[in-house]
């Protein structure tokens, strides 16, 4: 709960979102200090820390420590659900992907897929052909273009997915619910700004692939 905002603890209580989940937020198999920063950067050698203050570096710490567990948590629910869906991890995001289209209208080409999930159209065609065949999308005739085939989701998988995986991504939002306007623009510049400095000097790890490129 939230002491300081006692507005929301009223609305909690009153059924308005669920309330805090009363759970250890130390992660099974993860030692505690794991993704510390003095645990992994001791000597300096990664981040200068000459100029932060001893309580910074604390609270920073703490701050890695709860985004260490939540990786840990969503890898978790990732594994969970490419088990019960007996699929890969790239078969799921364009199942995902699929689900988010018909929700929103729009219409999924091979193409559209391909650009989405970042594969060549041979690999492409090959997890189309795969999903097809294990009865998890179906390809029609495209409603606008006669030279072109639509790609959708099958009744079966939309519900096996949205039952799951769908409804433990979406305890999330109950996360987000529990903050006040203020909080959530603090945390949505936070991970923004956490995004782009990840992304800076990346080239290291982008390689090329081949037939690995789509796991299956």
């Amino acid at each position: 709960m939230h002491p300081e905002h006692p507005a929301r603890e009223q609305q909690a209580e009153a059924g308005a979102y669920p309330a805090t989940p009363a759970v250890d937020p130390v992660v099974p198999g993860v030692p505690p200090g794991v993704y510390g920063i003095e645990a992994n950067d001791p000597h300096s050698r990664l981040i200068d820390r000459s100029d932060v203050s001893g309580g910074d570096v604390a609270q920073i710490t703490e701050l890695m420590q709860a985004m260490g567990a939540l990786r840990e948590v969503e890898d978790r629910v990732s594994e969970a659900s490419l088990e019960y869906m007996k699929l890969g991890k790239t078969d799921m995001r364009a199942l995902h992907f699929l689900i988010v289209a018909e929700n929103t209208a729009q219409t999924v080409t091979a193409s559209s897929l391909a650009a989405h999930l970042g594969i060549t159209s041979a690999s492409t065609t090959k997890l189309l052909d795969r999903l097809e065949r294990g009865g998890h999308l179906m390809r029609r005739p495209h409603p606008s273009d006669r030279r072109s085939q639509s790609i959708h989701i099958t009744d079966e998988t939309r519900t096996a997915a949205m039952e799951t995986v769908g409804v433990q991504h979406s305890r999330r939002f109950h996360a987000a619910a529990r903050l006040s306007p203020a909080e959530r623009e603090v945390v949505t510049r936070f991970l923004r700004d956490t995004a782009v400095e990840l992304e800076v000097g990346l080239d290291w790890g982008r390689g090329e692939t081949s037939e690995g490129e789509v796991e299956s």
